[in-house]
């Protein structure tokens, strides 16, 4: 099965705003990696990843990330650290990826402190710089699509992308 869309990016990008916004204007169901494993384990995802650890988190992700792509053909987003693993770099080929792209100052703003998200707790500017040093490769490397979700409204990138997705390869 081929989703409408697999949303990628650092966190604080808009992946489940915006994803629910695209799937919406698409017409299609949307769903988040992150509150699948949220439901499979019955706890947010920071309290599991304080709970298990982030590498306990990142083998449910693997699985759910997995499940999605075999399952669902609207749009999914996926948390931003799921494409470091790289059984799902190879599931994600011949998919439709989007990487939402940020700024440092634009994600920051967002995400004004680590609250709810463990894997940036403590300094989360240089964590997030570190996101963006890690991460950014792999997301520009996996992405078919890149756009930029830093200025517009949520709803305005969602509609940006669904021109995007509906224009000839």
């Amino acid at each position: 099965m081929r989703a409408a869309a697999v949303l990628i990016g650092v966190p604080g990008s808009g992946k489940t705003t915006v994803g629910a916004l695209l799937a919406q204007h698409l017409g299609v169901a949307f769903r988040d990696t992150d509150h699948d494993i949220a439901a499979a384990c019955d706890m947010p995802v920071p309290d599991f990843v304080r709970h298990h650890g982030e590498a306990r988190f990142r083998e449910l992700e693997r699985e759910a990330v997995r499940a999605a792509l075999d399952e669902h053909d609207g749009v999914l987003a996926l948390g931003g650290g799921a494409v470091l693993d790289p059984a799902t770099q190879r599931r994600l080929a011949g998919h439709r990826v989007v990487h939402l792209q940020v700024a440092l100052h634009t994600a920051l703003a967002r995400i004004p402190s680590a609250e709810g998200r463990p894997l940036l707790a403590g300094d989360v500017e240089s964590r997030l710089r570190e996101v963006f040093r890690v991460r950014g490769p792999v997301y520009r490397r996996l992405a078919r699509l890149h756009v930029d979700a830093d200025t517009d409204s949520a709803d305005d990138t969602a509609q940006r992308l669904v021109q995007a997705l509906k224009a000839p390869a």
